[in-house]
Parts: C-alpha cells; structure tokens; sequence
C-alpha cells in the first residue's frame, strides 16, 4: 500500500508543478515545452531515487551475521 500510495503522490505533485510551470512561465511553446520536459524529468527522477531505496529495503544484498556469543 506504500509503495503506490507514494506513487499517487509523486504524480499529484509531477501534475501541480506542471500546471504551476505552465501558468507562471508562459514565454512562447518552445520555452513551455522546454519548462514542462524539465519538471518532467525532475518529478520521475526524484520517484526513482525514492523508489529504488524503497525497494532496496525490502529485499537489502547484505544480511548481518548474528553471532552466537551466549
């Protein structure tokens, strides 16, 4: 329930920030275009970071070794 609860969140903000770049920074189609690509890009990059730690943790390569010292 994390993972896409988390998921829907990334995409509300990745389409707020689209709307607010689109509202704030209307220069001209190419500018738009070029605003629109990099808050994109910044929305799916940050999802991706927070998603492989994520998913890193449920499944971690290195396990601790419990010592038996009783």
């Amino acid at each position: 329930m994390g993972f896409l609860l988390t998921t829907l969140i990334f995409v509300a903000i990745g389409i707020i920030a689209s709307l607010c770049t689109r509202i704030c920074f209307d220069k001209g189609p190419s500018a738009n275009l070029f605003h629109l690509t990099l808050v994109i890009t910044a929305t799916v990059c940050c999802w991706l970071m927070w998603a492989i730690v994520y998913l890193a943790q449920m499944n971690p390569l290195i396990v601790p070794i419990l010592s038996e010292v009783e």
